[in-house]
């Protein structure tokens, strides 16, 4: 289905055209419609599936097409970070370029004066401010943020939210915003706690369900059975041996990214780091040169497995297994997007081996297991059990221990 066939006013076909989409993706063909028509959305749909076009441009759409509220603000858009704010205020400035559209990312970290513009804003009325949930309760607190005038409420990334503690935060902006309203909830899972907080502000909705949380079929995965002290070295051996244009590479600690980072720069790798103990000036800053090709290598904590918004990620390295299963689907899924392919590879340790099992089960299938280069010597085996100790305890270990070479 072209772009064309949705019915959009043609200021905004323009900022489509500049944008260089043609033909809509399956969450787009079904949520666009039903947004347009004014229902309560409640959509699942994997990462890389082009969900934020699919609530932006109809958004946008009505905006245009209907009286604008010029002393309040028309939309919210609800996020986990400040990374997929500035991400989705960013697309929606693209998208809306030709139209009259008045929007702002409301995040922390920023300084005085993005404080002066963001009160500015939300005293004076905006069309759509796109928010971190804590940074946004703030403003709310100070008594000048007019919500009276509120047609538009989405939650994106509703999932990773509650992971991360905002539900009372968010209850608390929803309780300042009028009840008529069109609500529309994305998340890329659905636990108990995601119908909880739909049955609490949706109306009616229309669900909406992609795909299962699994990863595209085009991506290469493939695994890695380590010791600790592995895991650096190889790193820079698949680096050093492929030649792969953009790499990201997950780490579940900041220590983990810091000292990857030093190794790989030490060895000769053009490599940066994003974690929370950078400013977020330094973070914008690394983050533009590995968008534009400037920086071949980036090493993350978790805070970019679903905030980053880039189609020629050749290889994702998962250095720690996730702690679940729908981390490790939201990592890899950074590569092999826009019908390209890709390449992600988890090390996997002995004590992670679990883990790992458990993803499998999510996936439904078996990441083939790599051998190590000889270089490297010795590797554990893939043989994840559960074993008892004397007193009842329980012991985690390849069972007999047995050993690759």
């Amino acid at each position: 289905m072209k772009f064309t066939e949705f019915g959009f006013d043609e200021r905004l076909l323009e900022g489509i055209e500049a944008s260089n989409y043609d033909a809509a993706t399956p969450v787009q063909q079904q949520v666009i419609p039903l947004i347009l028509e004014g229902k309560d959305i409640i959509a699942s749909a994997q990462t890389g599936t082009g969900k934020t076009a699919a609530f932006l441009l109809p958004l946008i759409n009505r905006i245009i097409t209907s009286p604008l509220n010029t002393n309040g603000i028309t939309s919210l858009v609800i996020v986990p970070t400040r990374e997929l704010a500035i991400q989705i205020a960013q697309h929606l400035e693209g998208l809306s370029y030709f139209t009259s559209i008045s929007s702002i990312a409301v995040y922390g970290g920023g300084d005085g004066n993005a404080f002066v513009q963001e009160k500015k804003a939300l005293s004076m009325g905006a069309d759509i401010v796109v928010c971190t949930p804590g940074k946004m309760m703030a403003h709310i607190k100070m008594g000048y943020v007019k919500l009276d005038t509120l047609k538009y409420l989405v939650l994106d990334e509703a999932d990773r939210m509650l992971d991360m503690g905002f539900f009372d935060d968010i209850m608390f902006i929803i309780k300042h915003l009028p009840e008529q309203r069109q609500n529309l909830l994305f998340s890329a899972t659905m636990p108990p706690k995601i119908r909880q907080l739909a049955r609490n502000i949706l109306r009616n909705p229309s669900e909406i369900n992609i795909s299962i949380s699994k990863p595209p079929e085009k991506i290469i995965q493939q695994a890695y059975m380590v010791y600790d002290a592995q895991k650096n070295p190889l790193i820079l051996h698949l680096l050093k041996e492929n030649h792969f244009k953009t790499v990201l590479i997950f780490c579940s600690s900041k220590l983990n990214v810091k000292q990857l980072t030093r190794d790989l720069k030490r060895s000769g790798i053009k490599a940066g780091e994003i974690h929370s103990d950078l400013e977020q000036e330094s973070r914008e800053d690394i983050l533009m040169q590995y968008k534009s090709g400037r920086l071949p290598v980036l090493v993350a904590t978790d805070i970019l497995s679903r905030g980053i918004d880039i189609d020629n990620i050749d290889l994702v390295i998962n250095f720690d297994v996730p702690h679940d299963g729908e981390d490790y689907v939201h990592r890899i899924g950074r590569t092999a997007r826009a019908e390209a392919d890709g390449t992600a590879y988890t090390l996997v340790s002995v004590k992670e081996q679990r883990k790992f099992l458990s993803i499998e089960k999510l996936l439904e299938k078996e990441v083939p297991k790599i051998k190590l280069p000889e270089i490297f010597g010795e590797q554990p085996a893939y043989n994840p059990v559960f074993e008892k100790r004397p007193g009842g305890k329980r012991n985690f270990r390849p069972r007999g221990g047995a050993r690759n070479k």
